[in-house]
């Protein structure tokens, strides 16, 4: 019978599994995003992490780190939770100072080692608002918080990705994800602050901001318990086409960016 892992328990694992490579090298190891932010969703929800070292990772802890979540995945068969760690372990001056250096990436797409590690100030305010420190000293009063410029900004950078890459949607339900991505930028927009997804969802829905109020309320829906739908016949079939709408609502988001830059 395969054990089932709770996502507490696998935390504790990964940080002890880095901590054991890295040793004395480790300075700190955050948690951050959906998990701190009461927003966590099992079958869509990444697990977010930073991982600070003293110095420079070695390459041979780097080989090691780089395949750890794959590791982990064979070691504790049925656990679902390692796979959906995300982040990076990097050296705490090429983090501050954005300086190439030994960088073991962990994203959607897979695991790599890279010399930069892009941490925008989205993330940054994450980190800073409410972040859990897992392992190690806590540095975050060294951390600058982002200005609204710099907010904004990035806001802009995530509004021409969704220009570019969602005219037309796959068959999943992280397509739907592209209308909460929109409500957040709004409300950074609107208020200097950032939101989690469903929150993100909610607040737009009060507030009638999106062009497509059933496609959003649908949108919700799915967030709200994404392992009842991630198999739905219906719900998928629909993602395949919410492209429409994707781009409407970012009018939507283009006209809140412009009436910042006229306010200013």
């Amino acid at each position: 019978m395969v054990r089932e892992y709770d996502l507490v328990e696998s935390i504790d694992i990964m940080v002890k599994s880095i901590t054991d490579i890295l040793h004395d090298n480790c300075l700190s190891v955050y948690l951050y995003g959906s998990v701190c932010e009461d927003d966590f969703r099992l079958g869509w929800s990444d697990i977010d992490i930073l991982c600070l070292t003293k110095d420079s990772v070695c390459q041979e802890d780097a080989l090691r780190l780089v395949d750890l979540r794959k590791s982990l995945s064979n070691m504790y068969p049925g656990n679902q939770y390692f796979k959906l760690f995300e982040g990076g372990i990097l050296s705490l001056n090429s983090f501050i100072n954005k300086m190439g250096d030994t960088v073991v990436y962990w994203g959607s797409s897979g695991s790599r080692i890279t010399i930069k590690y892009d941490f925008n100030s989205l993330s940054m305010t994450q980190l800073i608002k409410s972040s859990k420190l897992l392992y190690g000293k806590d540095i975050l009063h060294i951390f600058k918080h982002p200005s609204y410029d710099e907010l904004k900004n990035d806001v802009i950078n995530h509004y021409e990705t969704i220009r570019k890459y969602a005219k037309a949607t796959s068959r999943s339900i992280h397509s739907y994800g592209w209308l909460l991505d929109i409500s957040r930028c709004i409300y950074t927009i609107q208020t200097g602050q950032i939101i989690s997804k469903t929150k993100a969802g909610e607040w737009a829905l009060e507030n009638s901001l999106c062009p497509d109020k059933e496609v959003f309320e649908l949108a919700v829906k799915v967030r709200m318990n994404p392992d009842k739908y991630i198999t739905d016949k219906e719900i998928l079939d629909y993602s395949e086409g919410l492209g429409e709408h994707i781009q409407k609502y970012a009018d939507v988001l283009e006209e809140v960016i412009k009436q910042s830059q006229n306010d200013r």
